[in-house]
């Protein structure tokens, strides 16, 4: 489905402000389709004509049943269709009449409101209901639809949307949850059954019909600002305790004076207390990666103690390797103890990895490290196998990429240069370690590795992470992995 600003620059001659404007209304409209109980089009005329329009957006209530189950949004619509859009658009006026609905061959009541941006109608906005409303009228409906009128007058002089409006969050309240209408003086004139529970449980229980928000012993400082500004503003109220209530107050205009607001509220103590249960486990968590990485320093100091205190040769050499392979798993839980998230920005691992590598070199064995490319952000499943592959891999490049100095001479004459390349897409990492060392033996195979550093990167990365390795020639050695990301979620569940 295409989407507004797709339509509007393939299908009409609207302009960059008014697709603005018309981007406002349709932020937020699902307020306006609530209070009215009925289903909303927004309609703008085709280029070049004003008798055929273009449905820019479609809303449904959730107050009542929808008239439409098939999304119109993109469909062209003419004056056989839909007569009163012409008529509306011609006269800049609010028109009411009836139209078919499509697929049920019943009528529906139909009323056209001029939509306006700085003097210029620019689009129509249609309220389409059934004619005998499926629920009883009372008290609540009445002032709903008066309050939904007060905001089509708006519309149709341009005063709504607001050309300031904040970003309406995703937990924004709505209609169902609970309706305030306040006169010019900021007296509440009507409260919803679901808003009167809601102030129930911040403590107030008296009556508040004709009295302020202050003075039933609740802060209205979103209400002071949004009369002030003649804006919508949002604020979030609690007890001191454990309820909480967001409040957003829509100022209510008559030629651009403020005569009453529409304050929607909404109890999100439950959320909160969700959130500050996760702030929680997040936090225990980073304090598990915490310790986890101060162990395995621990270990870390130990084996390099223990290698300190062995004789050189085979048995110091397995130590001091295991020692690495420890330290890089370090490295990673050390980053996610920082973060709340079970993953980790690969590029803040790596430069850890190269000094790791660098602790190699020496005055007759210099090596030259660089990295390129972002990996992004990775699983932990991830991230923690492929330090430890990329490690070995630095490793023994260091180890075997030139061969030994003859008794009573020297290495090569040029340093050992290494670069790790990183290359991301949407299902896959590739990762290229390649050096300027004599290359592999002819003889060599990964399906056949002669070392255990080389057993492990090959288990680590078919295993544990499903990838791919190969290993060639060219210039040097060159080592090639391919990591699918696609299964990474799928190993939390293992966790």
């Amino acid at each position: 489905m295409a989407t507004l600003a797709e339509l509007v620059q393939e299908r009409t001659d609207i302009e960059a402000p008014v697709l603005a404007h018309l981007q406002r209304l349709v932020a937020g409209w699902g307020v306006l389709a609530d209070l009215c109980f009925s289903d909303l089009f927004l309609f703008a005329p085709v280029r070049g004509t004003h008798e055929r329009f273009v449905v820019l957006g479609q809303m449904r209530p959730t107050t009542n049943q929808t008239l439409y189950l098939d999304d119109l949004v993109g469909h062209v619509v003419g004056p056989e269709e839909r007569p009163l859009l012409p008529r509306a658009f011609a006269l800049g006026s609010v028109v009411e009449g009836e139209v078919v609905v499509p697929r049920r061959s019943e009528p529906a009541r139909l009323v056209c409101i001029p939509v306006r941006f700085e003097g210029r109608l620019v689009a129509l906005l249609t309220r389409e209901s059934a004619l005998s409303v499926g629920r009883r009228p009372g008290v609540l409906e009445r002032v709903y639809i008066e309050v939904f009128d007060r905001l089509a007058r708006m519309i149709s002089s341009g005063d709504y949307p607001f050309p300031l409006d904040e970003a309406i969050p995703a937990d924004s309240p709505r209609v169902g949850d609970g309706v305030l209408v306040l006169d010019a003086r900021a007296r509440i004139d009507f409260a919803s059954p679901n808003a009167v529970n809601a102030l129930h449980r911040m403590g107030v229980y008296s009556g508040i019909e004709g009295v302020r928000l202050d003075e039933a012993g609740l802060q209205q400082t979103a209400v002071l600002r949004a009369y002030q500004m003649r804006l919508p503003v949002a604020e979030e109220i609690g007890d001191g305790g454990d309820t909480a209530l967001v409040f957003r107050c829509v100022p209510l205009l008559e030629h651009g004076v403020v005569t009453g607001a529409l304050v929607l509220m909404r109890d999100v103590s439950d959320l909160r207390r969700r959130d500050r249960l996760l702030m929680s486990k997040d936090a225990a968590i980073r304090e598990v990666h915490h310790r986890v990485k101060n162990n395995l320093q621990t270990i870390s100091s130990l084996l390099r103690l223990q290698a300190r205190r062995v004789p050189a040769g085979e048995a110091r050499h397995a130590l001091e390797e295991s020692e690495r392979r420890v330290r890089s798993i370090a490295i990673v839980h050390e980053i996610l103890s920082r973060d709340t998230a079970d993953e980790v920005d690969f590029n803040d691992i790596l430069p850890s990895l190269v000094r790791l590598a660098e602790d190699l070199a020496s005055a007759e064995k210099p090596i030259r490290l660089s990295h390129r490319g972002d990996a992004g952000r990775l699983q932990a499943s991830i991230a923690t196998p492929l330090a430890v592959v990329i490690t070995e891999l630095l490793q023994n490049a260091a180890e075997h990429a030139f061969p030994p100095a003859a008794p009573g001479g020297r290495g090569s004459p040029e340093p050992l240069a290494v670069q790790v390349a990183l290359e991301r897409s949407e299902s896959a990492l590739e990762v290229t370690v390649r050096d300027n060392g004599i290359g592999l033996p002819e003889d060599f195979s990964i399906d056949a590795p002669t070392s255990l550093g080389l057993s492990i990167v090959k288990g680590l990365v078919e295993d544990q992470m499903g990838g791919t390795i190969a290993m060639r020639t060219d210039g040097g050695a060159v080592v090639e992995l391919w990591i699918p990301l696609d299964h990474s979620l799928d190993d939390l569940t293992t966790l």
